[in-house]
């Protein structure tokens, strides 16, 4: 479990855990890139996820080269692992780091930073720059009590993937998708549901696309209590039902993204939930397989109401420490624009904010499901907006573990309970 969002101190205890938090940083490769105090332009220090298509190298050359001389960027790679990534930014940030300008943000960090006063918040000439254009759904997760702390850089959706040898015709609801897994299995033919049911975010990633598919949520609007409720317990449904039928795979609950990419890669799963990595990784590993491998939106627990997909993404922060908060706020759009979106969409295979890119024709090209995304992105649901949002998730997917465990109104009751409690700070996460 992270630490919890920072509350005040003492001055003198403050001091000793900014002097013991500062410590490790000074023997790390990270502390020796410092902000360019020196006689030529500032270096401003972007952290994010290790990206090894060269798309965000690329963003960076760019951008410093637009500044015409008032800054370069510097793109350091975080830790692989999403923990990793945030354990860092906790560290420094509550450290005071002045070296850390443009942080790099999974989509459910953005308020617990806001909330600790970590991030700046974005305003005037920039916040407008921020918002022009952006899809609606991705802005959420940059946005913390109606003020807005950074700006998406990309997004992520999950489609349904299936093959069309096998299914013809794909599933329109959750139902419809099993019923046809059971017919496959009948017919002794390749029917597992690949989605991810291991002790993690995913997990709770699919809780989440359910609950809000059935029309409610996990938080009350103003996140200050759990709203679950009959939703809740049918979304809950849905994920034991699943894990208890035929068309669970085996390794079900210890399956992540990639286990389900593989699984179905192998030629023993009809569906896949999953985002869109999955195609340009089909097309390379199983060309065979491929010729029959389709997409369609994600199904829907009601026929009558969209499902709403839990989307992931990137959102760019300035950090409150920076020593060059305007030309980080300045670097920042710049690494988002739209011929930056695009390389991150076409060589690192990251799905745009930006509305227009999804009519340009070089992205619909690499991205055949573009309409798809988009429209998925359009009607999407955002992860609980809390800064204790670390003990949410830990609640729901523990408690959800494994799926074929799952007692729906049981289970919801003991994940009201615990989220309860972290929403307050009190009673032990497990």
């Amino acid at each position: 479990m992270g630490p919890l969002p920072v509350r005040r101190r003492s001055k003198g205890s403050a001091r000793r855990l900014r002097a013991l938090a500062v410590l490790p940083l000074l023997a790390s490769p990270l502390a020796a890139c410092g902000s360019g105090e020196g006689s030529g332009p500032p270096t401003l220090n972007w952290y994010n996820f290790p990206d090894d298509s060269g798309a965000l190298q690329k963003a960076a050359d760019r951008c410093s080269q637009a500044s015409h001389g008032r800054y370069k960027i510097s793109y350091n790679k975080l830790p692989r692992a999403a923990d990793g990534q945030r354990q860092q930014f906790v560290r420094r940030l509550a450290a005071h780091d002045n070296s850390l300008d443009i942080v790099g943000l999974d989509v459910t960090w953005g308020a617990e930073f806001a909330e600790a006063g970590w991030i700046r918040e974005w305003t005037g000439a920039a916040k407008r720059q921020a918002t022009a254009g952006t899809l609606r759904v991705p802005l959420q997760t940059a946005t913390w009590k109606h003020k807005l702390y950074a700006v998406p850089y990309n997004t992520n959706t999950q489609l349904l993937w299936y093959r069309k040898d096998l299914v013809p015709t794909p599933p329109k609801t959750w139902a419809e998708m099993l019923d046809m897994a059971r017919r496959l299995s009948r017919q002794g033919k390749p029917h597992y549901v690949e989605i991810q049911g291991a002790q993690h975010e995913g997990l709770t990633v699919w809780f989440n696309t359910l609950i809000n598919s059935a029309g409610g949520s996990i938080l009350n609007p103003t996140a200050t209590k759990p709203s679950l409720g009959a939703p809740a317990v049918r979304a809950a449904g849905i994920m034991r039902d699943l894990a208890r039928s035929v068309a669970a795979d085996p390794s079900l609950s210890n399956q992540m993204e990639d286990e389900n990419r593989l699984a179905m890669e192998a030629g023993g799963a009809a569906f896949e939930l999953n985002y869109p990595f999955v195609y340009p990784s089909m097309k390379a590993n199983n060309p065979t397989l491929f010729k029959s491998f389709r997409w369609a939106p994600y199904p829907r627990v009601d026929a009558h109401r969209p499902a709403r997909p839990t989307i992931g993404g990137i959102d760019l922060a300035v950090s409150a420490y920076s020593r060059h908060p305007q030309q980080a706020f300045e670097a920042a759009l710049c690494l988002r624009n739209r011929e930056n979106q695009l390389t991150a969409a076409l060589v690192g295979g990251l799905p745009p904010t930006l509305r227009e890119l999804y009519d340009e024709r070089s992205f619909i090209k690499a991205y055949p499901f573009a309409k798809d995304v988009l429209t998925s992105l359009e009607s999407a649901s955002v992860r609980p907006l809390t800064p204790a949002y670390q003990n949410v998730s830990i609640a729901v997917s523990h408690t959800l573990s494994p799926p074929s465990g799952i007692k729906p109104a049981r289970s919801v009751n003991t994940i009201s309970s615990q989220i309860d409690d972290a929403l307050q700070s009190k009673g032990v996460i497990p």
